[in-house]
């Protein structure tokens, strides 16, 4: 049995679609903290059980039987999100599941200057520590991402933002799709892949161009000083620790951490990895 955490979320709810393209449904369970949200799942015949990554106790209960084992990094800021990470991966372990994969992220560093880098890097070497065959899916940035400036850019036509740099935003459906591959086929990915981008990157100057383009409206681009864009951000209602967080995504943008494209993703999936392009007319289109 394949299980796979997170399962309702954007990423972990296309990853369990592509699998059930490929496998029977009752040999695929998932692992979510509400069960009343994976109802469909149940209906389609996927083995449904609740957990929480902060209360490891559940954890063995979801991973009961499980060959393999994909972790969909947890969605917490902070030390705790290592920590969820840790306790996941280990309940893997401890169920017996003999290939773990973990969604990585392609800047993962401990040097980043993006928060979730560090944490990233530290639960591959976790990974790789625990001497049991792993895949770290180092996933591209993702595309949807761009939802936050462009809501704002349609109503105002200016993009404002700090300065920032290039950045291969990369589709769900591609990572969903990658990581099916990555479970189903024996030996392709092994080990920290190499970056799973799309073919381009953009910086946001480049977004406001496809944004004009599609709209038919100039969209301005606006470089705004980092304390500047902070104090706004937290005057329209944005935490200061998100603030923070969003921040240290420019920063890391600016220092050239996303700029990298790499083939292996359009390898695994078999076809071009979809333009940014197509995922901004999506965004616009549901606005």
């Amino acid at each position: 049995m394949i299980v796979v955490t997170g399962a309702t979320g954007q990423l972990g709810s296309q990853i369990v679609d592509r699998l059930l393209d490929r496998l029977p449904p009752d040999t695929v369970g998932v692992s979510v903290r509400d069960v009343d949200r994976a109802a469909s799942l149940v209906e389609r015949g996927v083995r449904v059980r609740a957990a929480d990554f902060t209360d490891p106790a559940t954890l063995g209960h979801a991973f009961e039987g499980a060959d393999k084992v994909l972790i969909v990094s947890a969605a917490i800021r902070g030390p705790g999100a290592l920590v969820a990470n840790r306790a996941a991966i280990d309940a893997a372990r401890a169920a017996g599941a003999k290939r773990i994969l973990y969604t990585s992220h392609q800047a993962a560093s401990r040097g980043s200057l993006f928060a979730p880098q560090p944490t990233h890097a530290a639960t591959e070497e976790h990974l790789a520590g625990l001497r049991v065959p792993f895949t770290a899916l180092r996933n591209g940035f993702y595309a949807s991402t761009l939802s936050l400036s462009i809501a704002t850019a349609l109503e105002t036509c200016r993009l404002v933002a700090p300065a920032d740099g290039p950045v291969s935003w990369t589709a769900h459906a591609d990572l969903a799709e990658a990581a099916a591959v990555a479970l189903t086929e024996e030996g392709l990915l092994d080990g920290v892949t190499a970056p799973l981008t799309a073919s381009e990157t953009l910086d946001l100057e480049a977004v406001a161009a496809i944004l004009s383009d599609i709209t038919g409206r100039t969209v301005e681009r606006v470089v705004v000083d980092d304390d500047a864009w902070r104090a706004s951000a937290i005057e329209r209602g944005m935490p200061a620790a998100a603030a923070d967080f969003t921040l240290g995504m420019y920063r890391a943008a600016r220092e050239g951490e996303f700029a990298v494209t790499d083939p292996t993703l359009e390898t695994v999936i078999g076809h071009r990895p979809t333009p940014v392009r197509s995922v901004v007319e999506a965004i616009v289109a549901q606005r």
